[in-house]
């Protein structure tokens, strides 16, 4: 057994027994507390089976341990505030009646496997063949990963601190790294997969894994990031003019509108 066979086998295993449980749960929206978690599942688990100790399979490791704890507890601990279901999950518990389960089981179990597998390319390709010492691509990656760690793991901090003060409940976070972009979260987890794929360059066919990032900003900017969350907000005076003058994803200084700065 190759190593991409045993991450596929262990994932669809993996997904399968989260989704009987959240089938117990009734919520299916455990998935996200789940998702930085299997990453650090999928990569000790290969190295365990195929790796060897080399410097980058470690520093691959060990960044990819930081960033899917982080992310675990950092959404395990904002759906603690929440009551139910996550309302993506719950329009969707809604609107498929019948189909309820089996979409689950394929639309969110199996396509969020999907997606950790090819996401998980450059770490398994490190795992499998650590290539020669660390070098200049390593350092620059691991520069890149730290820029994105810092805009997500603070874009999360400071939008949980935001959402537990009740003083500003029904209002937009605009201050912190939320002033000069919109979702500097997003931004950060874009990034730091770009710093993930440098890191990978230096094994063979290590180029192949540009699939990874590519993949995460395409589902970010395109599909189930910034469209869904952005659509809760549509026609709101204080976003629209929020968005008149905050970049989407890309960190910038605001820019100036008629109706003047920003309120908090």
């Amino acid at each position: 057994m190759n190593i991409f066979l045993f991450s596929a086998i262990l994932l669809f295993a993996t997904m399968s027994a989260l989704f009987v449980l959240a089938v117990r749960l009734k919520d299916n929206s455990i998935v996200d507390i789940a998702y930085g978690a299997v990453f650090v599942l999928l990569a000790w688990s290969a190295w365990t089976a195929f790796g060897a100790y080399e410097p980058r399979a470690f520093l691959m490791l060990a960044l990819v341990t930081v960033w899917g704890i982080r992310l675990a507890l950092h959404i395990a601990a904002r759906k603690r505030g929440e009551k139910g279901e996550d309302f993506r999950y719950r329009k969707w518990r809604e609107s498929w009646g019948e189909t309820f389960y089996w979409r689950s089981f394929l639309q969110v179990f199996m396509l969020q496997g999907s997606v950790i597998f090819a996401v998980s390319l450059p770490v398994l390709l490190v795992v499998k063949d650590s290539g020669p010492g660390l070098g200049w691509l390593d350092i620059t990656g691991t520069a890149v990963w730290a820029v994105g760690f810092f805009f997500e793991a603070v874009g999360d901090w400071q939008l949980l601190k935001f959402k537990r003060n009740t003083a500003n409940s029904g209002k937009l976070i605009q201050h912190g790294l939320w002033k000069y972009t919109r979702h500097p979260n997003y931004f950060g987890e874009a990034t730091l997969w770009w710093g993930v794929f440098l890191i990978a360059l230096n094994v063979p066919f290590g180029y192949l894994s540009v699939i990874s990032p590519l993949l995460i900003g395409f589902l970010l900017f395109k599909v189930s990031g910034i469209p869904m969350l952005e659509a809760k907000y549509e026609g709101r005076p204080d976003f629209e003019e929020y968005k008149k003058r905050t970049n989407a994803l890309f960190p910038w200084f605001p820019r100036e509108t008629k109706e003047g700065d920003d309120a908090r």
